[in-house]
C-alpha cells in the first residue's frame, strides 16, 4: 500500500493549489511535509501556466506547526532542523515570481502561524485561528515570525502576542490586518480559488515585479526603493502586458493578460497523478 502525499497538488484555471496533508495531526509539519512544499514552489515557479499558488490545509486545520514526535530524540540541533526545514520554505516562498496566497482554513500555530502570515494574500475562514505558541514550551518564534508580524501589528503587540501565546480569531486577525479577507466556513473553498483566479487574470510580469520592489522597499531606504522602481518600471513596460493594457484602455475594452494556455495548462502534472 502506498502512504497518503504529505502535499495535495491541483491546478485549474492558472491556479496552483497545494494542500498540506496530514488532518489527523492538524497538519503539523514533519520534515517529509516541509521538503515537498518547498519542492513544489519551485516547481510551480518553472511551470507557465501556473501563475497564483494557494496554500491551504486539508480537514479543520491550516497548520498546527511542528509535529514535535517528528524532531523528539532527533541528532540536530534546533538551528539545523530551521536551516534544512523551515528557512528555505520561507525564502522560497517569498523570493517566488508569482502570488502566493496563505488560505488559512482552521488553526495556524507556532511555524504554522508563520507561514500563514508569509503569503503575499491571506484569506481566513472564519473558524481560523492563529496562535504564536512558542512561549508556552519556551522556545522564541521563528519561520519569519519575528519579521512579518512586528511589520503588520507593531513590535508591542506583537511581542504581547508572542509572550502571551494569544489566540486571534478571524474578526481580531482581520482588524489587525493578519489576513485581507475572512470567508464563510461552507463557502472557503470557493471563494479562495475564485479570488485566486482574479488574481491569475492580472498581468503576471508586472506582478512579479512588483513583488521584487515590495520585498526591496521592505529592508531598504526611500532612495533605494527609487531607484528600484525606476529599474523594474523599464523592466514591465518592455514586456508585452503592457502594450496590451494600453491598447486596452484606449479602446475601453478588459485587457487580457492571460496567453492562450499551453495544452497542458489545465492538465494535471506527474505529481497530479
Amino acid at each position: 500500500m502506498t502512504s497518503e502525499p504529505v502535499i495535495l497538488v491541483g491546478t485549474h484555471a492558472g491556479v496552483r493549489t497545494l494542500t498540506l496533508n496530514r488532518p489527523d495531526k492538524l497538519n503539523a509539519a514533519n520534515d517529509a511535509l516541509l521538503l515537498t512544499l518547498t519542492d513544489e514552489l519551485r516547481a510551480a515557479e518553472g511551470e507557465p501556466g501556473v501563475r497564483v499558488v494557494v496554500i491551504t490545509g486539508a480537514g479543520r486545520g491550516f497548520c498546527a506547526g511542528q509535529d514535535l514526535a517528528d524532531v523528539s530524540g532527533r541528532d540536530m540541533t534546533f538551528t539545523e532542523h530551521l536551516n534544512h526545514t523551515y528557512n528555505p520554505l520561507i525564502r522560497t516562498l517569498r523570493g517566488l515570481g508569482k502570488p502566493v496566497i496563505t488560505a488559512v482554513n482552521g488553526v495556524a500555530a507556532g511555524a504554522g502561524a508563520s507561514l500563514a502570515l508569509a503569503g503575499d494574500i491571506r484569506l481566513w475562514t472564519q473558524s481560523a485561528r492563529l496562535i504564536e505558541v512558542f512561549s508556552n514550551i519556551a522556545l522564541v518564534p521563528d519561520s519569519g515570525s519575528t519579521w512579518f508580524l512586528p511589520r503588520l501589528v507593531g513590535y508591542h503587540r506583537a511581542f504581547e502576542l508572542m509572550a502571551l501565546a494569544e489566540r486571534v480569531d478571524a474578526e481580531q486577525g482581520r482588524a489587525l490586518g493578519l489576513c485581507e479577507h475572512v470567508y464563510p466556513d461552507e463557502t472557503f473553498r470557493e471563494d479562495v480559488q475564485a479570488y485566486a483566479e482574479r488574481l491569475a487574470a492580472r498581468p503576471a510580469h508586472a506582478l512579479k515585479l512588483t513583488k521584487q520592489a515590495l520585498n526591496a522597499a521592505l529592508t531598504g531606504t526611500l532612495g533605494e526603493a527609487l531607484d528600484r522602481e525606476a529599474e523594474l518600471q523599464q523592466l514591465a513596460g518592455d514586456h508585452w502586458e503592457h502594450e496590451e493594457g494600453v491598447t486596452a484602455f484606449k479602446v475601453k475594452r478588459v485587457p487580457q493578460f492571460m496567453r492562450e494556455p499551453s495544452a497542458s495548462g489545465d492538465q494535471p502534472s506527474a505529481r497530479e497523478r
